[in-house]
């Protein structure tokens, strides 16, 4: 019998069994973009979970609205930051397509605040049904994942998520591309203009380093985004 030992994050919390790694659930067919997280899921849990949703978001969180408010995070990984908003009073809806982080991150981060759902874009089909529309919508290190033509289709079905007035967060990682991922070089610039043909206006923008885990030549983009109050282009 094998001894059941603990996976835990920089800050000696208990991430996942080693029990769990040999019963995690198997994902369905692969999700564009999604290339190489399910292989890696257990380490992402660690590394991901290793600063704080505070620490990964200081320098807008000043931007976010006020809770209670209504939070989807598409591409929501391992939890951190459905967590966070949760915890701070937010209702999220969490979209993650990868089976492998999703359900040890409902696990890790049991809320009644969180509602889970097995979603991806371009089309975000599962959450279209539901007709739901949210005070912010975060986009967190999710968007170069996608080529040129996801990116067209994708961007009117996410600004449909935001109400009028409301915020969407979206980051951008340049730098080199881990082994067995799929990402693609996408400007801030480009992302800005695609925003703006779908009624969103960017407030916010900064660049710098990859500061949390320090990798070479790793870059991010941060922009924030408010729907018109017409919710139109």
């Amino acid at each position: 019998m094998t001894a059941d030992r603990s996976l835990q994050d920089g800050g000696g919390r208990t991430v996942l069994s080693s029990s769990a790694r040999t019963q995690r659930p198997m994902s369905r067919a692969s999700v564009s973009g999604t290339e190489g997280y399910a292989t890696e899921a257990l380490e992402l849990l660690v590394q991901y979970e290793s600063f704080t949703f505070a620490e990964a978001h200081a320098s807008h969180l000043h931007l976010f609205p006020p809770p209670p408010a209504n939070v989807l995070d598409v591409g929501a990984g391992t939890g951190r930051d459905a967590a966070g908003f949760a915890d701070l009073g937010y209702h999220v809806v969490a979209v993650e397509p990868t089976a492998e982080l999703r359900m040890p991150a409902r696990a890790l981060h049991p809320s009644p605040r969180i509602k889970w759902l097995d979603d991806c874009l371009p089309q975000l089909q599962v959450l279209a049904a539901t007709a739901q529309i949210f005070d912010l919508v975060m986009l967190t290190a999710v968007w170069m994942h996608l080529d040129q033509a996801e990116r067209q289709i994708a961007m009117p079905n996410v600004a449909a998520c935001a109400r009028p007035g409301g915020r969407l967060f979206l980051s951008l990682r340049h730098g080199p591309v881990p082994a067995g991922r799929r990402m693609f070089e996408v400007s801030a610039s480009e992302t800005i203009a695609l925003a703006a043909a779908s009624g969103l206006l960017c407030i916010h923008e900064e660049s710098g380093a990859d500061s949390k885990l320090k990798r070479p030549g790793v870059t991010w983009d941060r922009l924030v985004f408010e729907r018109n109050a017409l919710g139109k282009p």
